[in-house]
């Protein structure tokens, strides 16, 4: 290997590591395809130019942190046969299977690669007495790379990984000698064009309602003689407050929105001016759709979020706790299992987030 080109291997390296981020969408099972384009670092061993070539992968996301893709690529190179008057050319194809570790599932995507396939090594002479060689063989390769997504169709993504493969290609002439395993350098880039995954569902704003004209004062009626009170019923004094989980987050995201930090605010404000308020419960919802160990995460993330931010607001933190229930505790059910704009819409009130006061006054009792 180029010692220029391991430099950047290692540069890549380091870049990667300062990049990597904890995931905070949910993977969705999306199907996506990566056509692009590919720079090869050939192995010494065989006599050949750097090369270029191109490469289609057909990827699927299978969990929150794993992608699989199927991969076909084709590179060739220039051969430097050492013999006036005689060129060659390397090619390989090679068609593999890549499982990534994708280290978020925010719009910036790191990932770990590891993969196996088959790969064809080619060597071919013109305008001189060598003998063609070609060779079919098991190939694997390991590597680290990015993907960045403009939108939830589309994206780009990039990688450097080191391929092993076996050749035969040495000659009489012992201008290349690579009988054994070889290793080509690939750095590749492409587009990704995602498919079956969900838009974000925009919530129409509610209405404020219209307050109903005061109507004219009549004379009040003689008072009439006070009944005899029955005694009071004693029940203590709690309220919960249930806010959409679509005001408070972006879809599919743990981070509070400006509309929801309003909602927030006020909330905070009426606690705080009830000292009767002895507990506070945040609790976190999710819709189905997903993993129950990603809902279970997700909704714990969110009502943690929640809490935090009424604490900041100056509720006391001696009396808020939080919990998630994931997906085990839906208010609406929805018929079909595929993901659609339709059925993420219908589930939209299972997504929210409960805060429940809990006080020591009790109501209809002195």
């Amino acid at each position: 290997m180029k010692k220029s080109f391991l430099g950047l291997a290692i540069a890549s390296a380091f870049v990667f590591a300062s990049q990597v981020a904890q995931a905070e969408d949910m993977y969705r099972g999306a199907w996506y395809v990566v056509p692009g384009a590919t720079y090869m670092n050939t192995d010494n061993d065989l006599e050949a130019d750097n090369g270029r070539g191109g490469f289609l992968s057909i990827g699927k996301e299978l969990s929150e942190h794993w992608d699989i893709q199927g991969r076909l690529g084709y590179n060739r190179a220039d051969e430097d046969t050492g013999i006036a008057g005689a060129s060659g050319k390397y090619k390989q194809t090679a068609l593999g299977l890549d499982a990534l570790y994708m280290f978020s599932r925010e719009k910036f995507r790191p990932f770990l690669l590891a993969g196996i396939g088959a790969a064809r090594n080619n060597v071919d002479y013109s305008n001189v007495g060598l003998s063609d060689k070609s060779n079919t063989s098991w190939m694997a390769n390991v590597g680290l790379g990015a993907q960045y997504l403009f939108s939830d169709k589309f994206g780009v993504q990039a990688d450097l990984r080191h391929q092993w493969s076996r050749a035969d290609a040495r000659n009489a002439a012992r201008t290349v000698d690579a009988d054994e395993t070889i290793g080509n350098t690939l750095f590749n880039i492409g587009g990704i064009f995602r498919f079956g995954a969900p838009a974000p569902v925009v919530e129409e704003p509610t209405p404020e309602p219209t307050p109903a004209p005061l109507a004219a004062a009549e004379p009040a009626p003689a008072p009439a003689p006070a009944p005899v009170a029955p005694a009071p019923v004693c029940k203590p004094q709690n309220e919960t407050v249930t806010v959409s989980a679509e005001k408070l987050f972006g879809f599919d995201k743990a981070n509070l929105r400006e509309e929801g930090r309003k909602v927030l605010e006020e909330t905070a404000a009426k606690i705080k001016a009830n000292p009767e308020i002895t507990a506070v419960i945040v609790t976190g919802h999710t819709d189905r759709i997903g993993s129950d160990a990603y809902n279970q995460k997700l909704s714990e993330r969110r009502a943690k979020m929640v809490a935090d931010y009424l604490i900041a607001q100056g509720v006391d933190s001696n009396i808020i706790t939080s919990e998630g229930k994931g997906k085990t505790e839906p208010v609406v059910q929805c018929e079909g299992k595929k993901v659609s704009k339709k059925l993420i819409s219908c589930l939209q009130p299972n997504r929210r987030v409960d805060i429940r006061a809990e006080g020591t006054k009790q109501v209809g009792c002195q």
